[in-house]
C-alpha cells in the first residue's frame, strides 16, 4: 500500500500544524483553521483518497465532490465573515494532477461543481478575502481553475516537481498529433506550452517563485520563508481586489494590448 503523503496534505500539516481538520468534508478536501503572522487564516488543499467515491478522483484530481467541497468551505469562509471590517486570508495549498475524467463525471455536471469552486473563490477575493494560491506541486487542468487560479496572488516553488499546464503532456501530444518528445521539443520555444515552472513565471502571472531546499522535507527556513512570502502576499492583496497585477510581464504584452483595444472600443 502506497503511504506517500502528497505535498499537499504536506504543506497544509507544516503551514497549520496540529490543526484540526474542520468537519462535514469529503475526505479528499482538506480545511484547517491556523495563523499567519498571528493573523487567523484558513488554508484548503485537495488531497488523495483511495477510498474515493468516484475513483477517477482518488489521486488527488478534482472532480464533483471536490469542486462542491470547496465552493461549499470558501462559501461559508465569505458568509462568516460578511460583518467583519477585516476578512481572513484564504490560503489555497495547491497539489492537484488533473480534474477527474470520467463519464459519470461528465453526467453527473462536473462542470458545475468546478464553477462553483471557482466562483466561490472569486467571490471571496471581490469580498476582500486575501486569496493566496501556493503552489507546491502540479496545478493542472480544470483542477487548477477550480482551486487556486482565482487568487489574489499566486506563489509557487521553484522545482521540478511544479508544473502548471491545461493538459497533461499524453493529452496534449494527441490534441496536436505530435509525439511526447516533439510536444517537449516544441514547449522548449514557446512558454505558453511549456510544462515547467521556470518557464511559466516569465507569463507574469507568479507574484513570488520561491527556492525551497526539498519541498517534500522543508526545512525550519524553508517554512518561514514561505511564511513571511505569504505574509507580504496578504498585504499586497488586501491593496487591490482585482487581478492586474499578472499583466505586467512581456510575455503578456499581447494580452494587456487587447484588453486596452476592447476597452476603447466599449
Amino acid at each position: 500500500m502506497n503511504t506517500t503523503v502528497s505535498r499537499g496534505a504536506l504543506w497544509l500539516e507544516k503551514l497549520a500544524p496540529n490543526a484540526q481538520r474542520l468537519s462535514g468534508l469529503c475526505p479528499s478536501v482538506q480545511a484547517v483553521d491556523g495563523n499567519i503572522n498571528g493573523e487567523a487564516a484558513r488554508f484548503i488543499a485537495v488531497v488523495p483518497d483511495a477510498n474515493n467515491h468516484y475513483p477517477r478522483a482518488a489521486k488527488g484530481e478534482v472532480g464533483l465532490l471536490e469542486g462542491w467541497t470547496l465552493a461549499k468551505v470558501v462559501s461559508e469562509t465569505v458568509a462568516a465573515d460578511a460583518n467583519s471590517s477585516v476578512k481572513r486570508p484564504i490560503i489555497a495549498v495547491i497539489d492537484v494532477p488533473s480534474q477527474a475524467y470520467g463519464r459519470r463525471e461528465e453526467a453527473f455536471g462536473i462542470h458545475q461543481a468546478l464553477a462553483g469552486a471557482a466562483a466561490a473563490y472569486a467571490n471571496a477575493r471581490l469580498a476582500g478575502h486575501p486569496v493566496i494560491g501556493l503552489i507546491v506541486g502540479k496545478a493542472m487542468s480544470g483542477a487548477f481553475l477550480a482551486h487556486g487560479y482565482q487568487a489574489n496572488r499566486l506563489i509557487a516553488f521553484n522545482d521540478s516537481g511544479v508544473l502548471i499546464h491545461a493538459m497533461g503532456k499524453a493529452s496534449a501530444a494527441r490534441i496536436t498529433l505530435r509525439s511526447v518528445e516533439a510536444l517537449e521539443k516544441l514547449a522548449a520555444t514557446i512558454p505558453p506550452m511549456a510544462y515547467d515552472i521556470s518557464n511559466y513565471a516569465t507569463l507574469g502571472l507568479l507574484a513570488d517563485l520561491l527556492d525551497i531546499s526539498n519541498p517534500d522535507a522543508p526545512t525550519n527556513a524553508d517554512l518561514a520563508q514561505v511564511q513571511k512570502t505569504l505574509q507580504q502576499a496578504i498585504n499586497d492583496a488586501r491593496q487591490d481586489t482585482t487581478l492586474k497585477n499578472r499583466l505586467g510581464a512581456d510575455n503578456r504584452r499581447s494580452s494587456a494590448l487587447v484588453r486596452e483595444r476592447m476597452k476603447a472600443s466599449w
